[in-house]
């Protein structure tokens, strides 16, 4: 009996004593679980870790936000930029240098003309040039005043006839050294810029007459936009004012270039044209679009920029910073239009929050990371 309970009272003894080892890693292992949370969370970032990200955080603030007016608009040429290639004297088509659709550059050939009267003073311009040739060959000195002031006169008006058939001073120059044979009455139209061809309608052998628009070179570096709006919206829209126009699913920028003032009689509309770059060529004549025109407005709003506004689980989302450094949190806002990059923000941030202004796409991206296992 003696020795049964000896035994027992050490055995009680060893496991007080393995408990008693065993409580301070116990201990340790509780304290170390909130820091292992604390870096195992994706939004807590260190200094280096923020500056690759690009995070930029600003505090929150009302903005005078431009208000927007949406009209339906037509795609027109910029006639401004527009030029129509037509003969100036009677003439007939000899051959055809550029075709329809052609990008053509200034001073390019685009038809090949023939005209009697142009062939007629093309023999004037050089009978003429020869004998100014000879007349200045002698001198001021050895004939008339008279004389020479006629030569003169008569190879400058041969000249200028000949520019006012609309051949260039290089054409022309060309005629006189080549003498005599050239002067059988044909002659190019040349480009009188750069631009694509959009109409050309005529055939070889056709006469045209002075006039007729044989060609027309647009410029499509940029278009019009003609909005039509009711005469009091339209009151309020000013040139110069920005635009944004909405085709093929693209945002394209463009400002308003003039507001007419004249109503028209049958829709009653006012018509506000508008200028967009068309570098990539996604505008065309005729095309029917939509154009948000931008106003003077005095209201002010919570907004911010519409890069700083994330979806996360389908809610429009902010961060803004934590408490601790480096942290930042998730917050749901409910937010209403976007205008020049700006997006209001009508609840869930106040004015004076800090909030993650640029970078929100990645603080995103390292929560997807996380939730995936990959951090």
């Amino acid at each position: 009996m003696i020795r049964k309970s000896f035994c027992m009272t050490a055995m009680a003894a060893a496991g007080v004593m393995t408990l008693a080892l065993l409580a301070p890693v116990a201990l340790a292992d509780q304290a170390e679980k909130p820091a292992e949370a604390a870096g195992s969370n994706p939004l807590v970032l260190d200094a280096a870790a923020i500056k690759e990200a690009g995070i930029t955080v600003s505090n929150a603030a009302v903005r005078t936000l431009t208000d927007q007016v949406r009209a339906p608009g037509e795609v027109r040429v910029d006639a401004y930029s527009t030029a129509l290639v037509s003969p100036r004297v009677a003439s007939q088509v000899v051959a055809r240098k550029v075709k329809l659709g052609d990008v053509v550059k200034a001073d390019q050939p685009l038809v090949v003309l023939s005209s009697v009267d142009v062939a007629e003073t093309q023999g004037q311009l050089i009978v003429a040039s020869q004998d100014w040739s000879r007349v200045a060959s002698l001198g001021a000195q050895a004939v008339s005043a008279r004389r020479y002031n006629e030569a003169l006169v008569q190879r400058d008006q041969a000249r200028a006839k000949l520019k006012a058939y609309g051949l260039s001073d290089g054409q022309i120059n060309r005629l006189v050294k080549r003498g005599s044979s050239a002067a059988d009455g044909s002659f190019e139209l040349l480009a009188p810029q750069a631009g694509r061809v959009t109409t050309d309608d005529f055939m070889v052998g056709e006469r045209i007459e002075p006039g007729r628009a044989l060609f027309t070179i647009v410029a499509e570096s940029s278009v019009w936009v003609e909005a039509r709006l009711a005469p009091a919206v339209a009151e309020q829209v000013q040139p110069g004012a920005a635009v944004t126009v909405i085709a093929h699913g693209s945002e394209l920028k463009g400002s308003v270039i003039q507001r007419s003032h004249q109503t028209d009689e049958k829709t009653r509309t006012v018509n506000v044209r508008i200028q967009v770059p068309n570098e990539h060529d996604l505008l065309h004549a005729g095309e029917l679009v939509e154009a948000r025109i931008g106003i003077a407005s005095q209201t002010q709003q919570l907004a911010v920029p519409a890069e700083a506004i994330v979806l996360l689980q389908n809610q429009a989302t902010v961060f803004v910073r934590g408490k601790q450094a480096g942290q930042f949190e998730p917050v749901s806002v409910d937010v209403g239009e976007t205008r020049d990059g700006w997006t209001e923000v009508k609840q869930g941030l106040k004015a004076g929050t800090p909030y993650v202004s640029k970078g929100a796409f990645a603080l995103k991206a390292r929560m997807l990371r996380s939730q995936l296992g990959e951090e």
